[in-house]
């Protein structure tokens, strides 16, 4: 069985992969500064009813973005692993942070409660399965870990997956309805390519560290 990397996944995607998601990092720092009413209109009365939450979400979220990388660099894992554990613990501390943060942001997203409710399970299931991962790697099941981290990091690809989808969408079926629909694809549609990933490549789950 050959060893586990992201790379043999997904060898050619990878790079565009993550230029989209340091792009849209980088780009989503302007939320931070930026007048909400022109820049991001449907997001005004979250700043006014949870401005904590809304803005702990903005600047938490593109910072998971500029991780993923590095998570999942294989040379800095193999030469650096207390930098990749440390890392590692900075993520899902973001996480737990920016999915809280979301969750509590998600019943009053401007689209309606569909929209909402989507937005809701993805901070959950982001949350739990970012949980599971961490989880795995300190009971030494290596293998176990880096399958449950591909899954956490695509549930943190739906920031790339909103704006292709809603990019693609909004001059065909409008806003409304294209922010409804990706409240959903935008992840559900990520973690089934990450099961198909996964499932392809059969990897053991009992995979021990060495002592």
């Amino acid at each position: 069985m050959p060893n586990f990397t992201a790379r043999r996944l997904l060898p050619r995607s990878l790079p565009l992969l993550w230029f989209l998601s340091i792009a849209i990092a980088l780009g989503s720092f302007r939320f931070l500064v930026a007048d909400m009413a022109l820049v991001m209109p449907d997001m005004v009365h979250h700043a006014l009813a949870q401005p904590w939450s809304l803005y702990l979400h903005i600047a938490v979220a593109p910072l998971l973005l500029l991780l993923l990388p590095l998570q999942f660099n294989a040379k800095l894992r193999q030469q650096r692993p207390v930098l990749h554990r440390w890392a590692g613990r900075l993520y899902a501390l973001l996480i737990l942070v920016s999915g809280s943060a979301a969750l509590a942001l998600a019943p009053q997203v401007s689209a309606g409660p569909v929209a909402g409710l989507g937005f809701g399970l993805l901070a959950l299931v982001w949350i739990a399965v970012t949980a599971v991962a961490v989880w795995q790697a300190m009971q030494g099941r290596i293998a176990a870990h880096r399958r449950w981290m591909i899954r956490s990091a695509a549930l943190t690809l739906a920031a790339v997956s909103l704006r292709v989808f809603l990019l693609l969408g909004v001059p065909i079926f409008g806003f409304e309805a294209t922010y409804v629909a990706v409240s959903w694809l935008s992840w559900v549609g990520n973690l089934l390519i990450a099961e198909w990933l996964l499932h392809r490549q059969r990897l053991p789950l009992g995979t021990k560290k060495p002592a």
